[in-house]
């Protein structure tokens, strides 16, 4: 009988201590998930900075890229402005001269055209809608063809 208690008493004592010991793997793995959660936020925001540096990277590759554009479009232009200038052929000074002012004698005529119209109109809105159109063909014509401001980023 004391055989038999004593294994009882084994048993009950095993059971206990299996228990305890799944208790405290419990609790261990919970800690060990923690830790992994932390450092799996840790490399998540590790990711997100690089991710975010990329970004800028690319941002700043692009405007480069929109800046180069920009200048080799307004070379591209200006090659041809004067290639165009330079193919009038063999003509009489005069016909180069009327040529070359066509650009400023329309300009003229718009401008005397929307003081006209500032002076006889009763109506604002058609007056503001001529010194815009006047202000932005003016701009169009000429803007094109003032000097261009050095590019840091070009290294020009």
């Amino acid at each position: 009988m004391a055989n038999l208690l004593s294994f009882g008493a084994d048993a009950v004592a095993g059971g206990a201590f299996g228990i305890v010991g799944t208790a405290l793997g419990r609790v261990a793995s919970y800690f060990e998930r923690k830790q992994t959660f932390a450092q799996e936020e840790k490399r998540w925001g590790h990711e997100l900075q690089l991710h975010e540096l990329q970004m800028r990277t690319n941002k700043q590759e692009t405007e480069m890229e929109l800046a180069i554009a920009a200048q080799k479009g307004s070379w591209d232009g200006l090659k041809v402005s004067l290639e165009a200038d330079a193919n009038i052929g063999i003509a009489a000074q005069w016909v180069i001269n009327i040529l070359r002012l066509v650009r400023p004698t329309l300009t003229l005529l718009l401008w005397l055209i929307t003081a006209w119209i500032f002076a006889r109109t009763q109506d604002g809105d058609i007056a503001n809608a001529a010194v815009f159109a006047a202000t932005a063909a003016t701009l169009w014509w000429f803007g094109d063809r003032a000097p261009k401001p050095k590019s840091p980023v070009l290294g020009s």
